[in-house]
């Protein structure tokens, strides 16, 4: 009976020491790759944004870039009350290229940190394009924890983080982003004069030397057949008198 008891405490024991060991713990989730507009949607108020993001197939491209290199992305997101500031059919009255032009803009191809603004260098690069002036210029000042941004046709200032990885950033802004290329494009500077060359100049001095020389020239001519009028009428007068006195 004893033996019984014992072997029966010990069972006990055991049972309660192996569920006492602690469960192994559960392996994290895989993260799933970045799609700029899956976290724009989650963030809320940026739907004009997603739309354009998705018809331009600029969506497309930064999910590739993201996910298939190691190239951040810095995205500054216009909200909804963004893009009703703009005059009523700005948007319509853009070619797709431009839309596309006007997306890119909003997007720089470098991760840039909050911090980062205070040392960064202008102009910045979009995906746009150049930013050489008259192009794609876009321009970031600090003041305290306030960034400005210009763009030549705007000046607006980053309102928020939306969101932050370490490869890409995403900054809400007051103000849709006007690219100057799209929306104010510089006239092409005027031709030079062409430049009279020495030999047409010569040519039309030639030409005024011979006018004004040929009234002398007639009146040379003039002259000179007076004079050859004269002789001939000496010499027949001469003739004449010889004749007469023989």
């Amino acid at each position: 009976m004893e033996h019984s008891i014992l072997l029966l405490l010990l069972l006990l024991a055991a049972t309660s020491g192996a569920r006492s060991q602690p469960s192994p713990a559960a392996a994290p989730a895989p993260a799933g790759p970045t799609n700029v507009t899956k976290i724009l949607e989650k963030a809320g108020q940026f739907t004009v944004f997603i739309r354009l993001l998705k018809a331009t197939g600029v969506a497309n491209q930064l999910y590739g870039q993201l996910n298939n290199s190691d190239n951040g992305i810095t995205i500054f997101a216009p909200s909804d009350s963004s893009f009703s500031g703009l005059k009523a059919g700005t948007l319509n009255s853009l070619t797709d290229e431009q839309q596309v032009e006007l997306v890119q803009f909003h997007v720089i191809p470098t991760y840039v940190s909050s911090t980062n603004f205070q040392t960064i260098s202008n102009p910045l690069r979009t995906q746009a394009g150049d930013s050489a002036d008259g192009h794609f210029p876009l321009n970031v000042t600090t003041s305290g924890n306030t960034v400005n941004i210009t763009s030549g046709v705007t000046n607006t200032t980053v309102s928020g983080n939306v969101y932050s990885d370490g490869q890409l950033a995403v900054y809400q802004v007051d103000k849709v982003l006007l690219p100057q290329q799209v929306f104010d494009p510089r006239p092409p500077a005027p031709a030079p004069a062409p430049s009279v060359s020495k030999s047409k100049k010569k040519t039309k001095d030639d030409g005024d030397s011979s006018d004004d020389d040929s009234p002398a020239d007639t009146s040379f001519a003039l002259r000179k057949v007076g004079s050859m009028r004269d002789t001939v009428s000496f010499c027949v007068m001469c003739a004449s008198l010889a004749w007469f006195y023989l």
